[in-house]
Parts: structure tokens; C-alpha cells; sequence
């Protein structure tokens, strides 16, 4: 009878986790603690989260760690046609960092109102007009133009936002640049000019050189 029981339970802890995959493919790799039904779903997704097959992005939020998310930026493109791929999305995207970003970074004008769905989550940052449009790269992403910006443009936020992203990620994507064969430092510098770094940048590149 005993062994009837657990039998039972482990059927229906992994049907409960069998409904909280449906519901993570369902909305993109995604999971907000809403749609988590009965304590038996809130017994599987912690048995993920202990398995580490899935990560808590933030408060009431959850992503399935081995979905697949090549087609996030075309999905994003999509939905914010004027927003700019930056910081942790284009460090990544050029393996300036190992940070695995769970939301999508973009960049918007100061001026412009965006309306978000809940999945895939996106973090907006609003530039100024100057700062917005310097850098822009246009990038083919399974056969559609995404905007970005450029690498070097990409290397200066990180310095840029030091402060906010943490000086150890900073280093991190500058020190990775620097390794770069293609890396262009007068273009680095130009851009670290316009956007008024250009000591700071030069204080952390010198000793990477």
C-alpha cells in the first residue's frame, strides 16, 4: 500500500512538471508564479530549481534554462521596431561577456512610449536622441534586420554604466575586446569622445594593451 503512494506521488509530481514545461514553451521560456497552480506545480518547479534546470530571473519570474532563444531578437525586433539591442544582449551576442542575459536589453529614445508584453521580458533604457542613434549596427538574424549597436559602441556603454552593471562586468567586456583581432581602437576612441569616457577608457585599455 505503501509503495502504491509513492507511486502515486511521483506520477503526479511529474505530471505537474510535464504542465509546467507546457506552460514555459508556451510563453517563450517563461513562467510567472501566477501561472503556477496547487502546491504539487510549486513542488516541480523547485525540484527545477534545484536541478538548475530552470533559474529565477526575478521576483515571480522563471526561465527554462535549455530553451532555445535564437529567434528573441527577430521576436523583439518585431515588437519594438525602433528599439536598439545594447548592453548585456550585445555583449553577449559578441562574447564580450558569459553573463547569459534573461531579459532582452534595448534602447529606446527618451521621447518614445513602448508597450511591453509579459514574455519575453525586455529592459528598456531611454537615450537621449545623440546617444541613441550613435553606433547603430544593422545585423541579418535568421533572415531578418535587427539593429544593435556596433561593438565598439557596445564596449563604451559598458564602461559607461559602470557604476550600474558593476565594475567587474566592465572589465570583463573591455578585456575581452581587447583580445579581439577585428577590435578598431580609433573607432573605440572617437565613440569613448562623443560620449565624454575617453579618460576613463583609456585608463582601464592601456594596461589590457
Amino acid at each position: 500500500m505503501q509503495h502504491l503512494q509513492i507511486n502515486t506521488a511521483s506520477l503526479c509530481q511529474k505530471k505537474s512538471m510535464e504542465n509546467i514545461i507546457e506552460i514555459f514553451h508556451a510563453n517563450s521560456g517563461f513562467l510567472k508564479s501566477k501561472d503556477i497552480v496547487g502546491r504539487t506545480q510549486w513542488r516541480a518547479l523547485n525540484k527545477m530549481l534545484d536541478d538548475n534546470s530552470v533559474s529565477k530571473v526575478k521576483r515571480g519570474l522563471y526561465r527554462l534554462n535549455d530553451f532555445e532563444q535564437d529567434t528573441s531578437f527577430v521576436e523583439i525586433s518585431n515588437i519594438v521596431p525602433s528599439g536598439v539591442f545594447c548592453m548585456f544582449s550585445a555583449w553577449y551576442y559578441y562574447d564580450l561577456t558569459t553573463t547569459i542575459p534573461y531579459e532582452n536589453h534595448v534602447a529606446v529614445t527618451q521621447k518614445k512610449r513602448v508597450w511591453l508584453p509579459d514574455y519575453p521580458p525586455v529592459k528598456l533604457y531611454y537615450f537621449s536622441d545623440k546617444f541613441y542613434q550613435l553606433g547603430i549596427a544593422h545585423i541579418q538574424i535568421d533572415n531578418q534586420i535587427v539593429k544593435m549597436y556596433d561593438i565598439e559602441k557596445s564596449v563604451c556603454d559598458a564602461v559607461r554604466f559602470r557604476n550600474k552593471v558593476g565594475i567587474d562586468i566592465a572589465i570583463e567586456v573591455v578585456k575581452n575586446y581587447v583580445r579581439r583581432k577585428d577590435r578598431n581602437l580609433n573607432k573605440l576612441g572617437q565613440y569613448a569622445q562623443q560620449l565624454r569616457i575617453e579618460t576613463i577608457m583609456q585608463n582601464m585599455i592601456m594596461p589590457m594593451l
